[in-house]
Formats: C-alpha cells, structure tokens, sequence
C-alpha cells in the first residue's frame, strides 16, 4: 500500500521529534506540535520544516486551537492519579469522568484533545512499566478513559526496539481505534535481529569526516573529552564492586563494536555509566552525541545527519528521553494498514 500522505497527525509531548520522524516515514503530515522545553524545541525546529509553529506547554493550548487530524501520537509522560476525588463522588453518587480522575495530569490534555477532536486513532508511548505505576491505578484510569468514557478501542504491548537500533529500549505502545475495525497489534512481526554497536559507534578510520565537537583529525577519531578520567573510571569499577558483593545488578555497561547497549537514559550526561565503550590501552569512553542519534535511530542510512545544536548535555538528556522513529514508524503502518487509509478517511 502507498502510504504517502495518507494521513495527518498531531505530535504531543514532542521531544526532538521521534515519533513525528516515525510517522512521517509511514506516509503521514504533521500538522501540530507541543513540546514545552525550550532546549528540545531547538533541537525539533532544526530539525523539522516548519509548516505550523511549535506551541509550548499544552495545558495552555485550547483544544479548539488544535487542528484537525487523523492520528492523534503522544510519547506523554507518567504520573500518578488522585483517587481521592473519583471515591469521594462515588460515595455521593455523583457522576464523574476523565474531567475528574484525570484533571492535574498530563494525560488529561490528551483525553481533552480526543474528546473535542475525534480522531480516527491515536497512538500513545510511555515507559514499560506503566501498568504497575502507582500499584496499577494510573493504568486503570488510563485505561478507563480511553474506552468507557472516550469510547476508544484499545490494545498495547511492550516494544523492544533492539530489533531496529543496537539497543534494548523497551516501551509500551497504547493504540486506540475511534472505530471497531479487526486489528491485532499483537500479532503484528518486527524484524528479529538488528544491528549491533559497530553500525553506530565512529569507525575512527578516515572513513567518515570529522565532525567538531565529537571527532577530530584526519581519521576523525573520538575527541579526548569523551575518554573517562581515572578518577571516575575507578569509581565507577569499585561501585560495581560493591553492588556485585551484595549480589545487586547495579554497575557500568561496556560495550564493544560486536554488542547490543543498554538502555539510553535521560541520566547519561551524569557519568555515561549505562553505555561505555570500551578501547584498547586507555580507560572507557562515553558515547558521543552523534553516536547517541545513531543508537535511537535519528541517524539512518539514506537520511541526513540528524542535527544537534545543542550542548553535549541537552544532547543526551534529548535522546536519553526520546522515541525511536523505526518503533514509531512500524505502529503507525500497522495502524494504517488496518484502517485502510486513505480510502478510509473519505469514508
């Protein structure tokens, strides 16, 4: 199927733009965004062609200022929900709903966008442990809104994105149908095995340009920078000592070109702990930013070099906290493929 400009979408929580990459590359136009940090909108304008203007925090946009779409795609964030509230209306026997459970959350602007606006699906991201956060309850509520309250049909899963980026980023992905139409995400296959470090990490070889700040030279080696101190490369080995005596998992992660990371985390720019790449005859080094666009699949054979025109430490707080696009992508031609777009949106 030719899914080229077959839908239009709405791009909240934006971050440096994963999720709009994504559905981009499954056919679909961006029509609105909302992110409300100033250094990730930086990241998203240089990015993006424009088209429309970023809007900030999304508790201060109406939702009547919010254009039509097709596909309504959040990466929002996870908070807890009050109960107090819903119990105490319980116990009145007033009716309650999304207005009440919701309200204080941001997951409450994404039930007032779909109440006003309709559209035929959305697709929602978050961390992989929401059905246990708060003990369950902030699934329950979300879980509620979408189907008793907003009438939405829902399914989810857990992604791993390893099987597109040389990376275990696993997240669980809410897709809702306005509409009830066969759909399986469950049944839907992605490739089994992806890359490994080696498609990411600087070949330091000449093969690529050097790249001011992360590499430098005529073989565009690694800057120094990047390169652990002693200091913290010691503690760091003697952290790891102590938690392994006391049988916890907790220490660095070292890879070479042969691996699969760990998780990329908003913490990174800290001590880069999670993900060191190993070298011979010198401590450890972190992973540079550019590297870092390449594990969460912003940089792509085909595409420009992702730009990054903020410092090293927005860089990997950016995509510490991002979307892989080839995730989003794959979701969003599942969705498609199930609604039959664009056939369906003239129906």
């Amino acid at each position: 199927m030719n899914l080229s400009q077959s839908f239009t979408f709405i791009d909240l929580f934006a971050g440096i733009g994963g999720m709009r990459m994504g559905l981009e590359t499954a056919g679909g136009r961006c029509v609105f965004t909302s992110e409300w940090n100033r250094f990730a909108q930086k990241t998203y304008a240089a990015n993006f062609d424009g088209g429309h203007p970023v809007a900030g925090d999304i508790r201060e946009v109406s939702e009547d200022d919010v254009p039509d779409h097709d596909i309504l795609a959040a990466g929002f964030p996870c908070q807890p929900f009050s109960i107090a509230g819903v119990s105490k209306k319980n116990a009145l026997g007033r009716p309650h709903g999304f207005l009440c459970e919701t309200q204080g959350t941001l997951f409450f602007d994404i039930a007032r966008i779909l109440a006003a606006k309709r559209p035929r699906a959305f697709i929602l991201e978050n961390v992989k442990n929401l059905a246990t956060h708060d003990r369950g309850r902030t699934f329950a509520v979300i879980r509620r809104t979408l189907t008793e309250e907003l009438g939405y049909h829902i399914q989810w899963r857990v992604i791993d994105a390893r099987c597109f980026v040389p990376q275990h980023r696993e997240r669980v992905f809410i897709v809702g149908l306005r509409d009830n139409i066969p759909f399986a995400f469950n049944e839907i296959e992605f490739p089994g095995n992806g890359p490994r470090m080696k498609s990411a990490l600087h070949p330091e070889d000449g093969s690529e340009e050097p790249e001011s700040p992360f590499t430098e030279g005529s073989k565009a080696r690694v800057a120094p920078k990047y390169t652990l101190s002693d200091k913290l490369w010691q503690y760091l080995q003697n952290y790891a000592a102590k938690h392994k005596a006391a049988g916890n998992g907790f220490g660095f992660g070292l890879v070479t070109p042969k691996d699969v990371a760990r998780t990329l985390s908003a913490r990174y720019y800290k001590d880069g702990s999670e993900i060191l790449v190993a070298q011979r005859g010198k401590n450890p080094r972190r992973l540079t930013p550019r590297e870092c666009a390449r594990i969460m699949g912003f940089d792509a054979p085909g595409r420009e070099p992702f730009r990054i025109p903020v410092s090293n430490t927005q860089a990997y707080k950016q995509f510490g906290n991002a979307l892989v696009p080839a995730v989003a992508g794959a979701v969003a031609e599942s969705v498609c493929s199930a609604i039959r777009f664009p056939a369906w949106k003239n129906a």
